[in-house]
């Protein structure tokens, strides 16, 4: 069943449901990441957008929004926006990451205020390569 059919507006899954319902290790590791680097908690929130429907996590740093996490089956997808700021960090760390990430940021135009990359998050290097992404948005505490 679609995450979005699976938990309405009205029914906000608890963060156990998140983790049973993408059933990947990444899932763990990168909350885990996000929780430990900056010490800040995942916030649910519902979207009605049309391109991603449905219940999300967040996190924010200080008002900054560092990531958002779509619950995919089996996977998930991170958002994470290159704003002007870091796009020259960015274009240096490309060489660096997955063909995946460097494609999915040569296709996604600048737009918004930044790129708003939607990566696929299915193997350790596409983590990595969003893990880094994020920590150009907000050195991590550490």
């Amino acid at each position: 069943m679609d995450w979005s059919e699976l938990y309405g507006a009205d029914n906000r899954p608890a963060l156990e449901d998140i983790d049973k319902f993408i059933r990947n290790g990444l899932w763990r590791e990168m909350n885990g990441f996000l929780q430990q680097a900056y010490g800040i908690q995942p916030q649910t929130a519902y979207s009605g957008c049309s391109a991603q429907p449905g219940w999300n996590v967040k996190y924010k740093k200080g008002g900054k929004s560092l990531c958002t996490l779509y619950p995919m089956d089996g996977y998930f997808i991170a958002l994470v926006v290159i704003g002007a700021r870091e796009e020259a960090e960015a274009e240096l760390l490309m060489p660096l990451c997955s063909g995946y990430t460097q494609t999915l940021y040569a296709q996604t135009a600048f737009s918004v205020g930044g790129k708003w990359l939607m990566m696929n998050v299915t193997d350790e290097k596409i983590l990595e390569d969003a893990k880094n992404l994020i920590k150009l948005r907000v050195k991590p505490k550490q």
